[in-house]
């Protein structure tokens, strides 16, 4: 559930003018304030074109600044030593006025 909400806050903070830092602490803010800020242990996100890894680098270290047109990954994740852990990821389009994801998955678990 948190890497959900943490999920989510991400995705909410993609648009236009935003920075990559940004949309990154969105994330892990929600993740941190669980008490899991240690075992959220890679960046945010990436960039998506020719290659799957790319600029813009959606990271506490990133320096971009989103642009419509832009594609990027937003996918938290926390990772507990011996127990497992978790990562949820969309592809989002950036667009004139937020964002739209390019994945379809669903995001529930089948009950």
């Amino acid at each position: 559930d948190v890497v959900a909400e943490a999920q989510q806050a991400g995705v909410d903070a993609v648009a236009p003018g935003a920075s990559t830092v940004a949309v990154d602490r969105a994330c892990r803010s929600v993740i941190a304030a669980a008490g899991w800020g240690e075992a959220f242990l890679h960046a945010t996100g990436h960039g998506v074109g020719l290659d799957i890894h790319e600029a813009p680098r959606v990271a506490a270290t990133g320096d971009a600044t989103l642009a419509a047109g832009h594609v990027v990954t937003v996918e938290p994740g926390v990772y507990l030593p011996e127990r497992g852990g978790v990562r949820i990821e969309d592809t989002l389009l950036v667009t004139t006025d937020g964002c739209r994801a390019l994945t379809r998955t669903p995001k529930r678990a089948a009950v």
